[in-house]
């Protein structure tokens, strides 16, 4: 590092005590963003360092964080792409390639997936034609089950492609082995759930192909970005190739020739020798990410272990500030799981006195932010209005974490003092209905 490059970044660290001193929390006047960053001086010197290196495209610290990467989830490859939505699509695409042969899924069959989440585990199987198959979940783990999945198995069923929600792991396990047996592919959506576990094993390393998101309100951040993971090294370079514009050469970004054949191959009707770096095997996308992103993510990925715990300690601390709180469903871990957490869901008794919305009005009131479960029941959202899609098993589930379930945060930006806040704020809230008959409230909260 050069004298003025290393006095430069000291300036940084400089700068950052200086605009980073923490703010008094005041309850009800600080806002407690349900999810967000945490971005130390170590961060901004990652990004100032890589901005002052000028490699403002995909480079050798995409590679490297592609590397430590895969290294932490203990899979062979990673490749990264410019958001989780990104990576989903790659990773249900990739199914989709001529090279699998026989094994590729085509227009019309149909993949697995849960009816409550986000949509972005869902659009890449729209997509790219084929048929959602949508299973119900479970109330408290807010998963579906392998008994569900089971049932939604047809003629035409080629994969299952389900989230880990809210951090809380699936029964990974069992659906891969029941993957396995019936020779369907295993898509784990991990963008919520980096560093859980079940049985002991990191989620993001039982499908044969995982997602990981990099937006602010995840794990780790990049600002945006994503991450496709796989052992399979066939599906690898089928990623690949489809995140880089399809094409067939795998020399990194600036590499010429690292096959010694650049000019010596013969593909479909492309004259022989035609240059290598230009020739494409599939209809593809650009998808990558940056030097600077990967640089942020570097920075990150160090801190994955204590960001972990932190969301671990939050999420039993307020588990415990609601515990026995009359009219509120509270989550639980999968048997077997080790979440965590991303955010921590609350559903509103059927009972209660109260709803969904005059809860949330009041916690907002109170500068806590809240989220719905994301879509909630995404067959009822226009989107999929008119689109070809089964259902196996009723959807009653979906339904009510569609009418009473939100998440408040628990990542580790909050305070031991603010979480307490939050559960305490809830506790009034609830307070104020106790003399109230079950579904006769008001349509405003007591005063």
């Amino acid at each position: 590092m050069t004298e003025a490059k290393s006095m430069l970044l000291d300036q940084v660290r400089a700068y950052h005590a200086e605009a980073s001193s923490a703010a008094e929390f005041i309850p009800g006047v600080t806002r407690l963003p349900p999810a967000g960053a945490v971005l130390d001086e170590d961060d901004r010197v990652a990004l100032v360092e890589a901005a002052l290196d000028l490699r403002i495209a995909a480079g050798a610290r995409a590679l490297r964080f592609e590397r430590e990467f895969a290294r932490t989830l203990g899979r062979r490859k990673a490749h990264l792409a410019n958001s989780g939505s990104s990576a989903n699509l790659l990773a249900v695409s990739a199914l989709t390639s001529p090279v699998l042969g026989d094994r590729r899924l085509r227009p019309g069959d149909e993949v697995i997936t849960a009816a409550a989440g986000f949509p972005t585990t869902v659009n890449p199987i729209v997509q790219n034609g084929l048929i959602p198959v949508f299973v119900d979940v479970d109330l408290r783990t807010y998963n579906t089950t392998p008994n569900r999945i089971e049932a939604a198995i047809g003629p035409r069923t080629r994969a299952i492609a389900i989230a880990h929600s809210l951090g809380n792991p699936f029964a990974v396990d069992e659906i891969a082995e029941l993957a396995a047996a019936h020779g369907l592919f295993l898509i784990e959506d991990n963008c919520d759930a980096v560093g859980s576990r079940y049985n002991g094993r990191l989620t993001g390393t039982r499908g044969d192909l995982a997602t990981v998101s990099f937006y602010p309100a995840h794990h780790i951040t990049m600002g945006e970005g994503g991450c496709v993971l796989t052992d399979d090294l066939t599906l690898a370079r089928i990623v690949e190739s489809l995140r880089d514009w399809g094409r067939d050469c795998w020399c990194e970004p600036g590499e010429d020739d690292r096959c010694h054949k650049r000019f010596g191959y013969q593909l479909a009707d492309l004259p022989y020798g035609y240059d290598h770096k230009y020739s494409f095997s599939h209809v593809g996308y650009n998808l990558k990410a940056t030097d600077l992103q990967a640089g942020l993510g570097i920075s990150q990925l160090r801190k994955l272990p204590a960001f972990g715990e932190a969301r671990r300690r939050n999420w039993r601390r307020l588990r415990d500030g609601l515990d026995g709180v009359p009219g509120l469903l509270l989550p639980q871990a999968t048997p077997g799981g080790d979440p965590s957490w991303f955010g921590f869901a609350i559903t509103v008794a059927a009972d209660a006195a109260f709803g969904r919305r005059e809860l949330v009005e009041f916690l907002e009131s109170r500068r806590i932010g809240t989220r719905l479960l994301f879509a909630g029941n995404l067959t009822r959202h226009p989107a999929y209005q008119g689109r070809d899609y089964r259902v196996v098993g009723e959807l009653t589930n979906s339904d009510i974490i569609t009418e009473r379930t939100f998440w408040i945060g628990v990542h580790p930006g909050l305070s031991d003092e603010m979480i307490d806040f939050m559960a305490a704020s809830i506790r009034e809230f609830t307070g104020r209905w106790d003399d109230l008959p079950a579904r006769s409230a008001p349509q405003t909260v007591p005063r």
